[in-house]
């Protein structure tokens, strides 16, 4: 009786977080909605005939590399799903090399502040060429595994690609207005920066919950498929939307944060040396690496999909699959996370160099500002795009834990267990 009762509180507590989140994010939207059409009105019109912000000049290079962003975003998750060999290693090369020429741009704006996010931007680069050097023998799986896992994607969906890619343009035009209209304010009102903050927190939050539907939506159709039970794309957004708005924005934070969480875990964990000190940071570290994933991780969102379960249900049942199925070393090296944001820091990074340049012709006061704003938008539109080709990979491998051997799977993931087994006993 005890044991049913407390079954059945956890079970509405996780429920009413559920709806909690789901409440706070439709509420954030109204709020972010309000205050954007608030922010640009008052301060476009009270700075009308003012010396300081140039609507004209500040306004066509976001809103120009905003929309590049998209079109480029929806060109490369083309390429990515049909030449996926030569976009990964094409990602490995480009992340660095755009990141490093903004780097040089950042630079030439000669701002103490500039300098700095340069110096940042050229670490950056450097980590990512020293990262990409280090996972090269991997290339081949990733490959592979994107192939099978791509090579029957759900009907529609480039269409529903392509659809969220237009509402997300347009919502990330729509927030640009309103970082215009608080950038008009900055002169009259010293804490108008706190509004940019605002927007871009409801930017990041936003891209990734649209990024999630789509990683959902896409998870769920094709797990059914490699099970042999099709379901229409369509309905399964519907289902998405209807039913588990709560559990991807839940997860649209957490996951996030915890896979910075692990990067930097495995960092320290690369670092340590003998020191007593840094071999406790190193044992530390190692454990969080090990735990966050049963808390919140994106293989999640297929059993969300499929079985309607709370996220954090959700987490731990996969990584117990993949626990039992012995998977925990492939999934820890899969590819697929890292593809997806060195193609975004690449997209962000152009874009960021499209804007950049434009203004420093116009304006180049605000070319440091506005470069790092393209940045950003060009990174969550090229996640929003490359989303699906995650989802797909994740219902491969989530499928294939739960039933190995299922006709639909081929020596690709039992080649590479079997590989991985052989280098450890080395």
């Amino acid at each position: 009786m005890a044991s049913c009762a407390g079954t059945r509180f956890g079970n509405t507590t996780k429920m009413s977080l559920r709806i909690i989140f789901q409440i706070l994010f439709y509420l954030h939207l109204l709020l972010t909605a309000a205050t954007v059409i608030f922010i640009t009105v008052y301060g476009l019109t009270s700075e009308s005939g003012g010396q300081h912000f140039h609507p004209l000049k500040w306004y066509p290079p976001v809103l120009a590399s905003t929309a590049c962003g998209g079109v480029i975003s929806f060109l490369w998750q083309w390429i990515t799903f049909s030449y996926p060999r030569n976009a990964l290693k094409a990602a490995f090369w480009l992340g660095p090399l755009l990141t490093c020429l903004m780097a040089g741009m950042f630079v030439y704006i000669g701002t103490a502040t500039s300098l700095i996010v340069g110096l940042v931007s050229f670490c950056s680069a450097l980590a990512q060429s020293l990262y990409g050097c280090w996972v090269r023998p991997r290339f081949e799986y990733a490959t592979n595994i994107l192939s099978v896992s791509t090579a029957f994607p759900p009907a529609k969906t480039g269409v529903s690609v392509l659809a969220t890619i237009v509402i997300g343009t347009l919502y990330c035009c729509f927030l640009v207005s309103g970082i215009g209209g608080a950038t008009a304010l900055q002169d009259k009102f010293k804490l108008a920066f706190i509004f940019i903050l605002v927007i871009m927190l409801s930017l990041g939050w936003t891209m990734q919950f649209l990024k999630n539907v789509i990683q959902l939506t896409i998870s769920r159709v094709t797990y059914l498929q490699i099970l042999g039970n099709p379901m229409d794309t369509c309905a399964a957004l519907r289902d998405s939307i209807n039913r588990s708005v709560g559990c991807i924005a839940i997860g649209s934070i957490l996951i996030p944060v915890f896979t910075l969480l692990r990067s930097f875990g495995r960092s320290m964990s690369l670092l340590g040396g003998e020191n007593e000190i840094m071999f406790c940071c190193v044992s530390y570290c190692m454990g969080m690496v090990n735990v966050l994933p049963k808390f919140g991780s994106r293989w999640s969102f297929v059993h969300i999909g499929v079985y309607n379960k709370e996220f954090v249900d959700a987490s731990q049942d996969t990584w117990e699959i993949f626990t039992g199925a012995r998977m925990l070393p492939l999934i820890d090296s899969d590819l697929t996370g890292a593809l997806c944001f060195l193609s975004g820091v690449a997209v962000g990074a152009f874009c960021s160099m499209v804007s950049g340049i434009w203004i420093l012709v116009m304006h180049q006061s605000y070319a440091l500002e506005v470069s790092i704003y393209a940045f950003l938008i060009g990174y969550f539109m090229c996640r929003l795009a490359m989303g699906w080709l995650q989802a797909c990979v994740a219902a491969y491998y989530v499928a294939y834990g739960e039933n190995p051997v299922n006709d639909q799977f081929d020596s690709t993931i039992p080649a590479r267990l079997e590989q991985i087994q052989r280098s450890q006993a080395l």
